[in-house]
């Protein structure tokens, strides 16, 4: 199945715990990827811009 077609098919479910745990999943995944760029990609961009 293609990323759409699963997409379409949670979206019509209407599941709330399949909903909670995307919402849960999507703030971890922002706090991780803030961190890595501020963290440690930053840093080093800085280093090389001087």
């Amino acid at each position: 199945m293609s990323m759409m077609s699963e997409f379409k098919e949670f979206a019509l479910k209407g599941n709330v715990m399949d909903l909670a745990v995307g919402v849960i999943i999507g703030g971890a995944f922002s706090t991780i990827t803030t961190s890595l760029v501020e963290d440690i990609i930053m840093p080093i961009v800085a280093f090389i811009a001087g």
